[in-house]
């Protein structure tokens, strides 16, 4: 429900764009859903039949897209699309530029379970500690990378599921790539597919 959104948001802004979905081996009605929707919106459908996990899907696409600079975003949009417009500044002088929740500036319109927020600042202090990396939010789901640092850094990428952030954001700073954290708006999306404990336990 989302795609037309992005499109408006796209459509009307100045730059060349592409959109690729990715549906990982769901097994509802979305790939059928994707398909109408196709006849409307020119954009891209990666399908597999079995699920591999947002690691995996999110490689699949970096890979598969050409542009200068790449996105990837939840549908779900909990990172409105038109906060993009805050990360284009940063665009020629950042190989990565990510959305924060955590710094001045971010607005949580609606915030998670305290029982999730606890867990993801746990989540965020070790993976600063164990990666030495300098970063506040590893885990929103809206991060740009240049075309070369997305050459560089996914076909490194071993993590399929979820903790594929981090690993991404290691390759790139150990390469001496340059990663800027932009505040975001933020809505918390209460249908999320994350599972707690088990992909808590497996992230870490």
């Amino acid at each position: 429900d989302n795609l037309p959104e992005i499109f408006n948001y796209l459509t009307g802004s100045k730059f060349n764009f592409e959109v690729i979905v990715i549906n990982d081996g769901s097994i509802d009605d979305t790939l059928q859903k994707l398909k109408q929707l196709k006849k409307s919106f020119n954009f891209k459908i990666i399908n597999y039949s079995k699920n591999r996990g947002k690691g995996y899907a999110i490689k699949k696409g970096m890979l598969r897209s050409k542009g200068d600079f790449r996105l990837f975003t939840d549908i779900d949009l909990s990172t409105p699309i038109q906060e993009f417009s805050r990360f284009l500044p940063h665009l020629q002088t950042s190989d990565v530029v990510i959305a924060t929740r955590k710094k001045k500036g971010a607005t949580l319109k609606v915030r998670q379970p305290k029982l999730r927020e606890i867990l993801g600042k746990t989540y965020t202090l070790l993976s600063k500690k164990i990666l030495n990396l300098p970063l506040s939010d590893f885990t929103c789901g809206f991060k740009v990378f240049s075309g070369s640092a997305a050459e560089k850094i996914f076909p490194r990428a071993t993590i399929d599921r979820w903790g594929f952030d981090p690993e991404v954001l290691y390759i790139a700073n150990r390469d001496k790539m340059s990663i800027k954290e932009v505040p975001v708006v933020w809505i918390n999306n209460s249908n999320s597919k994350v599972r707690f404990p088990q992909d808590a336990i497996s992230s870490f």
